[in-house]
């Protein structure tokens, strides 16, 4: 096991892998921006470095500074968190070639599925069903106007470097299409540094769903079920649960092997997920694999008893998986909501400032994963999540009523956040049966609008 890590993250996640290495007896290095000095895992963490000034670029995009936090606190090991450089195949090389173990699957892997073309392709190798669409980036309309008639409207066109929903746009006609085309790839380019798009056939009024990996360095490499996170805004997840409420036993089958196939081609180690689209008939298609440890990973920890952070760290300091498929046992249902500072009354504008009060939800089944205290001061520069509340009950109804209660009890006061927004879906009854797609939250928020407004005549 390792003697120290350096966690090239901020906010819960970092809190999140402190708490780890210290169950795990391993010392750990906070790193941080100017604008994070007051935060708590910079206060929780054995040793600290400032990185840089607030921008991310300046910080924690640093791959330089990074390093060399490592190298002066003799940090053997890096944990990438989620975003930033998670997925970065160059930084886990320099880190190798600095002799410092990123905590993650091997570049080579992040670079193959990371590149959303490539896979595709191997998706289609390992016998995963995908969406039709374009073989390969599309580089100009005259292609892309081709492709849209081969697979007929409606078609999404794809960032190949994306994630997040950048670079994502729907096209209906051969005019939006053209349209879309040069927006999605000015996108692509700002927000990726690369311009390449792709086009698939939209799956309208689909179900997220997504299957979380564990692989060790021996060639083992095991399930621990899905996760449904279909409750989202503008291709950015709100709640996620699991297991999902769906799926029939022979879907969760079917879509379970689908991952470990992929899994298994691409001979995985560490933790990743791989994500579904599942269409009205029940088919699933690949859409893409995150090759880190994703936010909602709580919802499985609590659902499974595994502690995916402490088996990310154990893989890469060379042990075998700790479980297998023989002793994992299902158990309950787990809902995650991420509260952020956000204001929904205002389209979601960010909603930085100072915690003037703060108080946590407890009792049965609530975890409240958060780098929130009372005084802190939320910076503008990163996202707006500021904590995630998990809870874990029996069954999805009892869940449900759970997190309600706990949403209930969150106090966040001196910045607006989405605790209302997100107790409201909670208690539709859409959500409440399962009735839903990906379109929900633009659906429910068109109602919400058209509700106020019967009430304000």
């Amino acid at each position: 096991m390792f003697n120290k890590i350096l966690i090239a993250n901020r906010g819960e996640i970092a809190l999140r892998v402190i708490r780890a290495c210290k169950e795990l007896g391993v010392k750990t290095v906070a790193v941080y921006s100017q604008a994070d000095a007051d935060s708590l895992h910079v206060h929780l963490a054995d040793e600290s470095v400032c990185i840089g000034k607030a921008f991310s670029k300046e910080s924690y995009l640093n791959i330089p500074a990074l390093i060399s936090a490592a190298e002066i606190t003799d940090a053997e090991a890096v944990h990438p968190g989620y975003g930033f450089l998670a997925e970065n195949a160059h930084f886990a090389e320099v880190c190798a070639s600095c002799q410092i173990k990123f905590i993650g699957p091997k570049p080579e892997v992040m670079r193959l599925m990371g590149d959303k073309v490539a896979a595709i392709k191997t998706a289609k190798k390992a016998g995963a069903p995908t969406t039709p669409g374009s073989d390969g980036a599309v580089k100009d309309e005259k292609r892309a106007l081709a492709v849209a008639k081969d697979i007929k409207y409606p078609v999404i066109i794809k960032a190949s470097a994306g994630g997040g929903g950048k670079g994502m746009r729907v096209a209906h006609t051969d005019i939006s299409l053209t349209q879309a085309f040069q927006t999605a790839r000015a996108e692509a380019e700002a927000a990726f540094g690369n311009p390449e798009v792709y086009i698939e056939k939209y799956i309208e009024e689909p179900r997220h769903i997504e299957v979380q990996i564990l692989g060790d360095e021996y060639g083992h490499i095991m399930q621990l079920g899905e996760r449904d996170c279909t409750i989202q805004r503008s291709h950015q997840k709100l709640i996620e649960e699991a297991p999902s409420s769906i799926l029939t036993a022979k879907q969760r089958r079917k879509v379970g092997k689908y991952a470990l196939k992929l899994a298994k081609e691409v001979k995985y180690s560490s933790a990743g997920t791989i994500e579904f689209l599942m269409d009205k008939h029940g088919d699933f298609y690949f859409m893409e694999m995150n090759t880190r440890v994703q936010v909602e990973h709580p919802v499985t920890e609590l659902t499974t008893g595994v502690d995916i952070i402490k088996e990310q760290i154990k893989i890469a300091s060379g042990e075998k998986l700790s479980v297998s498929k023989d002793t994992l046992e299902p158990r309950g249902h787990a809902i995650e909501c991420r509260i952020n500072a956000e204001n929904p009354e205002d389209n979601f504008r960010p909603s930085p400032g100072v915690i003037t009060t703060y108080h946590v939800p407890g009792g049965p089944g609530v975890r409240v994963d958060t780098h929130l205290y009372q005084g802190y001061k939320v910076p503008p520069y990163y996202d707006s999540m500021l904590a995630k509340i998990i809870v874990h009950a029996p069954n999805r109804q009892q869940a449900i009523r759970r997190m309600v209660r706990a949403l209930d009890e969150l106090v966040v006061e001196g910045v607006h956040t989405t605790t209302d927004f997100l107790k409201k879906i909670l208690e539709s009854e859409s959500f409440r049966r399962g009735h839903y797609s990906t379109h929900f939250v633009e659906k429910f928020m068109k109602n919400n609008k058209k509700d106020k407004g019967e009430e304000t005549k």
